[in-house]
C-alpha cells in the first residue's frame, strides 16, 4: 500500500503562488504516473495535471494539464525523493479546491493511490 503525504495548502490571494507537494512512501520508479486532482465544492474530482515516469534517457515523460491551468500550473517530478510537486502560479478564486495527490501504477491492472488532500483557498 501506498502512501502519499500531501503539503503546501493554504490561504492566498489571487495573483500569488503556492507550491504543493506529495511524498511518497515508495519508489517513484515504480509509479507509472504521479499527478494531481481537485475538487471543489459541489463538484466532481478533476485532473489537474500528471506527469510519466521517464523510463529512459531517449524518451521523456509526457506531462498534461488541464486546459484550465495550463500556463499557470507547472508540474514536476523528483523520483529519487519519490515526490511531486505542483507549483501553481497566477492563482484565482476558482483554483479554490481540496487538492489531491494521485499515483498510478500499471501491472497487469490499474492501481490508483490517494493522498488525504490539502486545502488551497485563493480570495478575491
Amino acid at each position: 500500500q501506498v502512501q502519499l503525504v500531501e503539503s503546501g495548502g493554504g490561504l492566498v490571494q489571487a495573483g500569488g503562488s503556492l507550491r504543493l507537494s506529495c511524498a511518497a512512501s515508495e519508489s517513484a520508479f515504480s509509479f507509472n504516473i504521479m499527478g494531481w486532482y481537485r475538487q471543489a465544492p459541489g463538484k466532481q474530482r478533476e485532473l489537474v495535471a500528471q506527469r510519466e515516469l521517464v523510463a529512459a534517457i531517449s524518451r521523456g515523460g509526457s506531462t498534461n494539464y488541464a486546459d484550465s491551468v495550463k500556463g499557470r500550473f507547472t508540474i514536476s517530478r523528483d523520483n529519487a525523493k519519490n515526490t511531486v510537486y505542483l507549483q501553481m502560479n497566477s492563482l484565482k478564486p476558482e483554483d479554490t479546491a481540496v487538492y489531491y495527490c494521485n499515483v498510478r501504477v500499471v501491472a497487469g491492472v490499474v492501481y490508483d493511490y490517494w493522498g488525504q488532500g490539502t486545502q488551497v483557498t485563493v480570495s478575491s
